[in-house]
């Protein structure tokens, strides 16, 4: 061990009050390793292909299987969670095929930037009053934080493999800090699960397999976020009007009677993020749509894979008024745009409409856009039968 720092007495409950003041809402300690029970479950994971196209997963796996692998002094993981309850139910908005359901933890900052300023602010505290090392994380490093919450007690991985908390149910942003400091951990939490399977059940693509597994390739987080190419058409009429993320399995559980709103007002979702009308966001170009989502994770993804969502969106909505939105992007310069706007005409027009719009798409320079006309063709041939 690279040189333990002295401890100060009651200097636990002084992080934790430090914390509290910071805006965290829970704060609690475990040690700096975790059971190779993970790493094997991380393992099989990736080596089952269900972490889809994030390489990241793959390439980092050594370093992800353990806290020290990444940084072998660490002796202690400080856990910090942030609540971000919503208003209301988060289900509301999927009966409201005009508009976009984007997920809670989205609707408004980038809860990164909300996080890791504070977690800085907390580590120089324990930095300065422990003369120990620390290094903090927002999930955006090499580092199984939900294993570590729920082993520092502050909740469990329910059986859609995110944590539960008995008293914020499934709305906690983690944070943690690494530490040379070795502090007394806390008891970890137990799986309160029993027999409830409402979040495997209500699942609209069947992303889990059983219980505690997931497969990325089916979530539709994954399909809406991570993945950049078309859409699969195994899932698109399940994906309804959900367009940045789903909360569905984390919306249903029980645990969330327990539940308070978020209190960080830049958690609150953004008035226009509520229910945002799908005419208006297929509209925005690149330099509205990085305007409008400035500050927001929605951001990251880009206006193409975005303009994708809203398009399938639009198509699943089958209102054919919004059709007039839609064909400006069978011209759209990129190809998983016009793809998209080709399914979504094929979802709202009647056949005699669609006949000279496939012609046309099948002459796309794009392979991925020609297969598009070729398949959405062959299934209105066989629908006129």
């Amino acid at each position: 061990m690279q040189g333990a720092a002295k401890i100060p007495q009651g200097f636990r409950e002084a992080v934790r009050r430090k914390a509290l003041d910071l805006g965290f809402d829970v704060c609690r300690f475990t040690n700096a390793t975790l059971s190779q029970l993970h790493g094997d479950r991380l393992e099989a994971f990736v080596a089952a292909g269900h972490h889809g196209t994030m390489q990241w997963m793959e390439q980092t796996l050594p370093r992800r299987r353990h806290p020290q692998a990444m940084w072998p002094h660490a002796q202690s993981a400080i856990m910090l969670g942030m609540n971000y309850g919503p208003s209301g139910n988060p289900l509301d908005i999927l009966e409201r095929a005009e508009c976009g359901a984007i997920s809670v933890y989205a609707k408004n900052r980038d809860y990164h930037d909300v996080i890791k300023g504070r977690l800085k602010t907390l580590a120089q505290h324990i930095a300065a009053n422990a003369s120990a090392e620390v290094k903090v994380f927002v999930d955006t490093a090499p580092l199984m934080e939900k294993p570590l919450a729920a082993q520092s007690g502050i909740g469990w991985q329910g059986k859609h493999t995110n944590l539960v908390s008995r008293q914020f149910g499934s709305w906690l942003f983690l944070g943690s800090v690494l530490t040379t400091a070795v502090l007394d951990p806390d008891l970890p939490e137990e799986d309160h699960c029993g027999s409830c399977r409402a979040c495997l059940d209500i699942c609209p693509t069947k992303a889990m397999p059983q219980p505690y597994q997931l497969d990325a390739r089916r979530c539709i987080s994954y399909l809406t976020i991570e993945h950049s190419g078309p859409l699969p058409h195994e899932f698109r009429r399940a994906m309804g009007n959900r367009i940045y993320g789903c909360d569905d399995c984390l919306a249903v559980c029980p645990w969330n009677k327990y539940a308070a709103q978020a209190s960080e007002a830049k958690l609150a979702a953004r008035d226009d993020l509520q229910a945002p009308q799908l005419d208006f966001l297929v509209s925005l170009d690149d330099a509205a749509f990085r305007a409008f989502f400035s500050g927001s994770p929605v951001k990251r993804i880009g206006r193409d894979r975005f303009l994708r969502n809203v398009l399938t969106a639009i198509g699943n909505s089958r209102q054919p008024q919004l059709a007039r939105a839609v064909r400006p992007h069978l011209a759209d310069a990129s190809p998983v745009v016009r793809g998209a706007a080709l399914w979504a005409l094929s979802q709202l027009l009647e056949h005699d409409e669609l006949r000279p719009i496939f012609a046309q798409m099948a002459q796309d320079g794009d392979a991925s856009v020609r297969a598009e006309a070729q398949i959405a063709s062959g299934q209105i041939w066989e629908l006129s039968q």
